[in-house]
């Protein structure tokens, strides 16, 4: 189907602290809405047609690892009483990636958008999530990029003496529709990584915005810089 139309506009939500099991179900049904209306598009007329929604949402987890469908379980190095005992969740996720962390002090951003809307590019998309990042963080002065074969964002990109990740991405998508996205450490605690194998990469660092700056950065501030670039980038209006 040949879309004529587009919403370029996004709702954009600070869904604050949530469990990753909520955000997720928050995600799935909206994701889940949106698909089903460009299935009940299909066959309507144009005139008939309704606008698909896209939604930019932000908010912060309890301690959580997550393993997406590439990823191998051994890279989780706790076993469940270990994870019990120090109070952090495991879940199997449908995104792409391997295991990652989540915590108190870092940004994640899940763009839930019918990509009809901007562009059916899912190697674009994922570098348009990167350069968000990449300029969120030249805002604090901290040159970053990207390293061959591993998606995400980096510090050290270049010579990689000693490369570190600062954010990781996972993305899902269906019908040109994706969810899951990208998480950026601003605050983190940064020893839960020792605790996996960030992202399946056992021989590179992981970092944070605080990590680097030698101070604590304010969240909603990074949030701001990140909504501004993603809008300069696929060129939405927020609702």
């Amino acid at each position: 189907m040949i879309n004529l139309m587009q919403n370029k506009q996004i709702q954009l939500q600070n869904l604050g602290l949530m469990s990753y099991k909520d955000a997720w179900e928050t995600q799935d049904k909206i994701f889940q809405s949106i698909v089903n209306q460009k299935i009940a598009n299909r066959n309507l007329a144009i005139e008939a047609q309704q606008l698909t929604d896209n939604y930019l949402l932000f908010c912060e987890h309890p301690h959580v690892y997550t393993l997406g469908k590439s990823g191998a379980a051994t890279h989780l190095l706790l076993n469940e009483r270990q994870l019990f005992d120090e109070k952090i969740d495991f879940f199997h996720t449908n995104r792409g990636g391997d295991i990652t962390y989540h915590g108190y002090g870092q940004v994640v951003c899940y763009p839930i958008l019918d990509l009809d809307n901007f562009f059916t590019d899912i190697h674009l998309y994922l570098r348009y999530l990167e350069e968000a990042v990449i300029r969120t963080l030249a805002e604090y002065d901290l040159k970053a990029g990207r390293i061959d074969k591993f998606t995400g964002v980096w510090l050290d990109y270049e010579t990689q003496e000693k490369p570190r990740k600062i954010c990781a991405i996972g993305v899902r998508t269906s019908r040109w529709v994706t969810m899951h996205g990208f998480a950026l450490n601003v605050n983190t605690d940064l020893r839960y990584f020792q605790h996996i194998v960030p992202c399946g990469i056992a021989d590179k660092a992981v970092t944070s915005l605080a990590n680097e700056l030698g101070k604590q950065v304010d969240m909603h501030e990074v949030q701001h810089y990140l909504t501004k670039h993603l809008t300069n980038l696929f060129e939405w209006q927020v609702a």
